[in-house]
């Protein structure tokens, strides 16, 4: 009984997350979230509220640390930087911000929510038109025109209200002059890994997506791309920070300094991430 209370608690918080349009690495299907609950208990835990653009870049970077830092357990919740940002401003249960640009943690900053000087860049992002590998849709050749074809129902980007990845998607729309042709057609995710998602099941015929996850081993053989030049839409520097309530400050530090050091750029930059200018 005691058991199935315990996964019927964790299904509910779950189930939170995603009406929030986050997702909690505990939160898998098939996971209760013992294993992992035991694995904090027997270290030094370190939370993570990250945006969703990292979601595959950062399981590989966490792998990497936890290898030199056998003693500190990562933990990452996934979703757009604005609601993160609006639940650190109630002091959310995480110890460190990884924002996908640079406005929100300096928010948190002049706030007194973060701990002096710890914000850091870690990458500047970018952005890429992508539709799956069965689509007729010659995206390679076409690039932004791929959008405005008469076949193209639904066009899928991040909430632009929330969302760094939607405002750059939104700005690249009319960089190229296509904005008001393709505006009836916008499906919006609430953050960029739920964008590719509607792409992915069909919900959208195309998108505007986080290159990052195009470069995703799990997604790299399921679609095509092309990458939209970093000078056609907003700038998205990628900011962290150490909430001011992080309980192992240090674990917290350790991991920051792994993320802006040379294997944490490294990384990064396999996912398309170009490196930031400090």
């Amino acid at each position: 009984m005691r058991g199935s209370m315990q996964t019927g608690v964790m299904a509910l918080m779950c189930a939170g997350l995603a009406g929030l349009g986050l997702v909690s690495t505990g939160c898998g299907p098939g996971s209760d979230g013992r294993g992992d609950k035991a694995a904090v208990r027997e270290g030094r835990p370190v939370a993570v509220a990250a945006a969703s653009d990292l979601r595959y870049a950062f399981e590989e970077l966490a792998g990497r640390f936890h290898r030199s830092h056998p003693g500190i357990h990562v933990s990452a919740t996934y979703g757009s930087s604005g609601n993160f940002y609006a639940q650190l401003q109630n002091q959310a249960p995480f110890d460190l911000f990884l924002s996908a640009d640079a406005e929100y943690p300096r928010r948190l900053e002049e706030a007194g929510l973060t701990l002096p000087e710890s914000r850091f860049s870690y990458g500047v992002g970018r952005i890429a038109v992508w539709a799956p590998a069965g689509s007729p849709i010659d995206v390679e050749k076409l690039g932004m025109a791929a959008l405005t074809q008469p076949s193209v129902r639904h066009v899928a980007i991040a909430n632009p209200r929330h969302a760094p990845y939607g405002r750059a998607a939104e700005g690249a729309l009319k960089s190229f002059g296509i904005y008001e042709t393709v505006a009836p057609r916008l499906v919006l995710g609430e953050n960029v890994a739920q964008t590719l998602q509607f792409v992915e099941s069909g919900s959208a015929d195309i998108g505007i997506v986080a290159l990052s996850l195009a470069l995703a081993p799990p997604v790299r053989n399921h679609g095509r791309y092309w990458e939209v030049p970093a000078d056609r839409h907003p700038r998205l520097e990628q900011v962290g920070v150490i909430l001011r309530w992080a309980k192992d400050r240090e674990a917290a530090g350790a991991l920051r300094a792994f993320l802006a050091g040379a294997e944490g750029k490294r990384i990064l930059a396999d996912y398309g991430f170009l490196p930031p200018e400090n």
